[in-house]
């Protein structure tokens, strides 16, 4: 794989998903330790295929994020910052990471949720995936907590975070044409009640906001078998 391409969709992601502030603050939560061997998770898109960027202390790797390219037991802390929305199968991606994690380290993602309501999460993530066509969707927080447990974590922190989004830098970041930009903002101005309630869409003087929730959900691996 051209390792141009891969840092341009390494800087992409970075740049447009926020995810350096993603992976500071898990860094906080998980407080590592000198020597601990560290593997982080961000997204990448490779001629239209959603695939993770694997980043390690030493080294970066392409790959299906349902089937990582490292030996089990072989990181003491993962991290997954704002890419799972991407991934075909977010289950078997949590699988992996605590399949590569040792028993007693932790596995710790930063994703966007959406809420519980059904149609209030399909219609958020089709808004989403309206703007990036890689979106592929957005859980609820208990959803999360169940894939951690059914891949043998133990969940031992969650939280949340409203962030405040301008509608046009948000637009402008993943390239939209100017057709999609105008069914974006027609879909932010005129959701339905129980959209608007978790959008939030506002904004003064030709300036338009809306608000998502991200989650930090952070799993120690117990001594699951593989």
């Amino acid at each position: 794989m051209n390792q141009a391409l891969i840092q341009a969709q390494f800087d992409h992601h970075t740049a447009a998903e926020s995810a350096s502030a993603s992976l500071s603050r898990l860094l906080a939560l998980c407080s590592p330790q000198p020597g601990w061997r560290t593997l982080d998770i961000v997204a990448a898109t490779v001629a239209s295929r959603p695939l993770a960027l694997a980043i390690t202390q030493s080294a970066r790797a392409l790959a299906d994020a349902a089937a990582l390219p490292f030996a089990a037991e072989a990181f003491d802390l993962v991290t997954c910052r704002l890419a799972a929305h991407h991934f075909p199968d977010v289950a078997a991606a949590v699988r992996e990471m605590a399949r590569v994690c040792r028993p007693g380290g932790l596995v710790a993602i930063a994703d966007h949720i959406v809420p519980v309501h059904g149609p209030t999460a399909r219609y958020i993530n089709a808004f989403e995936k309206l703007r990036d066509p890689a979106h592929v969707r957005c859980y609820a927080l208990p959803d999360w907590e169940g894939f951690f447990v059914a891949a043998g974590l133990e969940v031992i922190h969650t939280e949340e975070a409203r962030q405040t989004l301008n509608f046009g830098e948000w637009v402008s970041r993943a390239n939209v044409s100017a057709a999609n930009r105008i069914r974006l903002e027609v879909l932010l101005r005129q959701a339905p009640a129980y959209a608007r309630e978790a959008l939030t869409p506002g904004g003064e003087g030709g300036r338009i906001t809306f608000n998502l929730t991200e989650a930090v959900v952070i799993g120690r691996r117990g001594d699951t078998d593989f």
